[in-house]
């Protein structure tokens, strides 16, 4: 297991009366892609900048290996930020704008060359070096951008939202450049962003954020299918909520009630007694639809179509199922075509997730 690379502990940090950061602590592993994902206003750039060091740190420590950095300077941190807006001279040629910070530096003009030459042949721009950032395409830049950073060598990268700015197909096709360079070059990194399926396709590790504080971290798949919290579990991905109470604990499953159904739960993650109200979350893509009552009728309920949009390798049905509409999402639909009118609908017992109401 890699060390732990950057270190967050109790930080917090106010602007007037508003409280942005509320003692967040955090570790993050060295070469590690650690995505920091909330609502707009939820902080996460707030701590960004505050690793950055444009913001002061008004109470707890921030470490990059055994370095407190606090009270160093943004410029002697080494941890470089790649702006949303990418931030680059308009009057500069992009191979000027890579080698501003070497510069800055005072490093030889030869190691400069050697240094940009090298980054920019890394990340395929070469041909862009005699060009003005005004002159190439909203990816070109964001190459650019992340060609400045990179070339200082930075212990921790820090991106700022990189890829908004870009259009849907060009951004998924820069993701996976960009979890490409950074597994190549091992870099600490980490990412800001609202997007739960780019926080989700790219880290590591998963920070989720809301009202300046810490709710959940996580792997991508722990944030996912074990959220903690019924704000984790509605803000990343879709998620179907239902309120029931758990009527039965066994060793290794549980039984909870909704409405008039009883569900069996196997492996539940949180700790819940026989009483306890608690929300069943059950993500759209692990429910089975039947068009005939199966003969296992274990987590089996009765529905009706009353809706759906086909996406082409999936279709989205939403299905009145008691008193609530359920999302159910069936891959490659086909080969069975299109439900409609009445269903029955299965849930995984190892798939169907709890979240108690204690928490």
């Amino acid at each position: 297991m890699n060390s732990v690379h950057l270190k967050i502990c109790n930080v917090a940090k106010s602007f007037g009366n508003v409280q942005a950061l509320k003692n967040i602590s955090i570790d993050v592993p060295k070469g590690s892609f650690t995505t920091f994902l909330g609502p707009s206003g939820c902080g996460k750039t707030t701590m960004l900048r505050t690793i950055a060091g444009f913001y002061e740190v008004e109470k707890g420590e921030i470490y990059i290996g055994e370095r407190l950095i606090n009270y160093v300077p943004s410029h002697q941190r080494n941890a470089i930020m790649v702006f949303q807006d990418y931030a680059l001279f308009p009057h500069m040629s992009i191979g000027e704008n890579i080698a501003y910070g070497l510069k800055i530096q005072k490093l030889s003009a030869k190691e400069i060359k050697n240094r940009v030459g090298r980054t920019m042949e890394f990340l395929g721009i070469q041909e862009l070096e005699k060009r003005n950032p005004g002159q190439i395409s909203g990816g070109q830049q964001q190459r650019a951008a992340l060609a400045r950073a990179l070339v200082m060598e930075p212990e921790v990268l820090l991106l700022d939202e990189p890829l908004s700015n870009l259009d849907a197909k060009l951004r998924m096709t820069i993701r996976a450049e960009l979890r490409q360079i950074q597994r190549q070059l091992g870099i600490t990194t980490i990412y800001v962003t609202h997007d739960q399926a780019e926080a989700l396709a790219l880290s590591d590790q998963i920070a989720v954020m809301n009202k300046g504080e810490l709710t959940q971290t996580g792997s991508p798949w722990e944030i996912y299918y074990k959220p903690v919290s019924i704000f984790v579990a509605d803000f990343v991905g879709t998620a179907n909520l239902l309120k029931g109470r758990v009527t039965q604990k066994s060793k290794g499953y549980i039984q909870a009630q909704y409405g008039k159904t009883f569900l069996r739960i196997d492996e539940p993650d949180q700790d819940v007694e026989r009483g306890d109200a608690i929300t069943i979350c059950i993500r759209p893509e692990t429910i089975d639809l039947f068009k005939k009552a199966p003969s296992d009728q274990t987590n089996i309920l009765k529905g009706k179509i009353r809706n759906f949009i086909f996406e082409g390798p999936h279709i989205r049905y939403w299905v009145e199922a008691g008193e609530e509409t359920l999302l159910v999402d069936v891959s490659d639909p086909s080969e069975m075509g299109i439900y409609k009118d009445e269903v029955y609908l299965r849930f995984h017992p190892r798939k169907t997730h709890i979240i108690s109401e204690k928490v």
